[in-house]
């Protein structure tokens, strides 16, 4: 069985990391979106938020499941068995930092990498850009899933309420 690996921080998940996903999917017969864990970074959404939310936002692919982890990613790969990372490319600037970490992995435990180019409608979109837009009161919807999009909503209001 080939298993590919899907990860990052997806805070939040959005429309773009969810289309690399399903079209990794097509490629091995098992993707796992693993949730990175950084314990001294302070996402918007905690790491059970965002696998909540991941769960909820590929439930349609049975093919796909969510996971975590923390450490190197190359770690992660041995313990599960997994011989693909997959990573998405928006732009050049992508594709430099990537390769170099791509260059790695497979010296530290022979683990290849496939990159899947962004969807032309999404190579605009990070997490990050999701948040600012949000957090000053922009449309996002149709950049994130829906699920996504009512928790984002919710996430913000109450950090912008006083009272909450």
């Amino acid at each position: 069985m080939r298993i590919a690996v899907c990860p990052g921080s997806f805070d939040p998940v959005t429309n773009g990391h969810l289309d690399v996903f399903v079209r990794a999917a097509a490629l091995a017969d098992e993707v796992v979106v693993a949730v990175l864990v950084n314990q001294t970074k302070q996402g918007l959404f905690s790491v059970e938020e965002r696998i909540d939310l991941l769960r909820e936002v590929v439930a349609d692919y049975p093919t796909i499941r969510v996971d975590s982890f923390h450490g190197l990613l190359v770690d992660y790969c041995k313990a599960n068995d997994i011989s693909t990372i997959v990573k998405g490319l928006r732009a050049v600037s992508d594709f430099d930092y990537e390769l170099q970490m791509a260059q790695m992995n497979y010296r530290l435990a022979e683990v290849e990498t496939v990159f899947i180019t962004t969807n032309p409608l999404y190579s605009f979109l990070s997490s990050s850009l999701v948040k600012e837009v949000a957090k000053f009161g922009g449309d996002v919807s149709g950049l994130v899933p829906d699920a996504v999009l009512k928790r984002l909503q919710q996430r913000l209001s109450a950090t912008m309420d006083p009272q909450g």
